[in-house]
């Protein structure tokens, strides 16, 4: 215990003097360019590269809930800065593919509290050695009884006082980010995990979100969710799926191999709101595979936002208008529908500049996502002329729709994983077939 007092002081420490160190550097750095009359904008730069270089270090360095926040920053990857993205992608792959397995002996424990200690007898074999590893918990192969071959992920014992600890910790470093991700709002991300915490660590609720899913894409010919076999608190057995990692199709997948993926993740985000009532909310790469029949295979349902009424239709009447070009009546439906705060009113230029070169990049219904697509949007959504306060102090969520912040960040992280793949595809007809509202009433859809 008091190995993992240590431990757990020594991750604390390492989290904490980042943002101070940052702060004490910045400090040294004015008074430098103040005595010696340096140039400021140099040491500006000096001082963002030395800030990045220490966040990937430390990110490299911790597991728990630094890895989940890996996983969900995976998906901004294709954001970064072209100068920090090679350093944010290593320091990802330390993340994620680090975790030490839990002894043997331990997950038989794991085993025996959850199905009790018969559990053998359920299973013709159960491989020790697993064959993944998570934020919360590692994957093992097994066969069940019955013959099929299963994965059964097993939680670490004590992840769920762990995970809390490190979300807590890592709310210290999250304005650090800031630094070489403008774009990103990790201190809302984190907030997020602490607050959907108690569904994700009780595998009994993540189970029967996947049924829920497996049911619906039953017959689905594009999709593929592994059913749920059984389920515990703290162990979950599923279907095995045998598949490519979407993480190997961004790293070296053929180009056909790359567009299927993408426009199957993008079909998936946006029909299983009308399909299964359900949001899948964790868009990272590790949650997806691409099976060699052809279809998308989903993993990992811990965390699902309830969309009973499917997509909310003025979603679809924005995106209809934007692609249209109809700015003025964009303008005005975000007025009607509550976007804007009563009394005030939009600047429509700066809105323009953010949205038209995305709009002008559609041929016909196909669009290619790429990671230079992406950055030139996050850096004209930055850019000071394009930073209207009046917009800022306006603009406001609707109080009827709260999902729409989830819903924002899970397609915007659909659309970057997209960008990672570098995947082009028909999105436009995709939108026009999913999407309530895209298609005006009276129209043929």
């Amino acid at each position: 215990m008091a190995g993992k007092r240590r431990t757990g002081l020594a991750r604390s420490a390492k989290i904490a003097a980042l943002p101070m160190g940052i702060v004490a550097r910045r400090m040294t750095a004015t008074g430098k360019a103040i005595m010696t009359g340096a140039d400021r904008g140099a040491i500006d730069d000096a001082l963002i590269e030395k800030a990045a270089d220490e966040v990937f270090r430390v990110l490299g360095e911790l597991k728990g809930g630094a890895m989940k926040l890996g996983q969900a920053l995976s998906v901004a990857e294709a954001a970064v800065p072209a100068r920090f993205a090679d350093r944010y992608r290593e320091a990802l792959a330390r993340l994620q593919n680090q975790a030490p397995p839990m002894p043997t002996a331990q997950a038989h424990r794991m085993l025996d509290e959850q199905l009790g200690t018969r559990w053998r007898e359920r299973f013709t074999s159960f491989e020790d050695t697993p064959v993944a590893a998570a934020s919360i918990g590692q994957v093992h192969r097994a066969v069940w009884r019955d013959g099929r071959t299963v994965a059964v992920k097993i939680q670490y014992p004590g992840a769920d006082v762990a995970l809390m600890s490190d979300l807590k910790l890592l709310q210290m470093l999250s304005g650090t980010f800031g630094v070489f991700m403008p774009g990103v709002d990790v201190k809302a991300l984190i907030e997020e995990f602490v607050a959907r915490t108690e569904d994700e660590l009780d595998y009994r609720i993540e189970a029967d979100h996947q049924r829920r899913f497996a049911k619906a894409y039953a017959e689905d010919p594009n999709f593929f969710v592994p059913r749920v076999i059984a389920s515990s608190p703290k162990v979950m057995i599923t279907e095995w799926m045998d598949a490519i990692p979407l993480s190997e199709v961004i790293a070296e997948g053929t180009p056909a191999q790359r567009d299927r993926a993408g426009q199957l993740l993008v079909e998936f985000g946006l029909s299983s709101p009308k399909l299964v009532g359900h949001l899948h909310c964790d868009p990272h790469p590790g949650n997806y595979q691409l099976l060699a029949d052809g279809r998308l295979g989903i993993l990992d349902f811990g965390a699902t936002i309830a969309l009973p009424d499917g997509l909310p239709p003025v979603v679809g009447e924005l995106a209809r208008l934007a692609v249209a070009e109809d700015y003025d009546a964009l303008l005005a439906a975000l007025h009607t529908n509550g976007f804007v705060r009563p009394g005030h009113h939009l600047d429509a230029d700066p809105i323009l500049r953010v949205v038209a070169p995305v709009v002008a990049e559609f041929q016909g219904d196909r669009l290619r996502i790429t990671r230079e697509l992406l950055q030139g949007h996050m850096l004209r959504a930055m850019d000071m002329r394009n930073i209207s306060m009046n917009n800022t102090m306006a603009v406001r969520t609707p109080p009827e729709l709260p999902d729409l912040v989830m819903l924002g960040r899970v397609l915007g992280g659909i659309i970057a994983v997209c960008a990672q793949l570098d995947a082009e595809g028909p999105y436009l007809g995709l939108v026009e077939r999913w999407l309530p509202g895209y298609v005006a009433e009276g129209e043929a859809a």
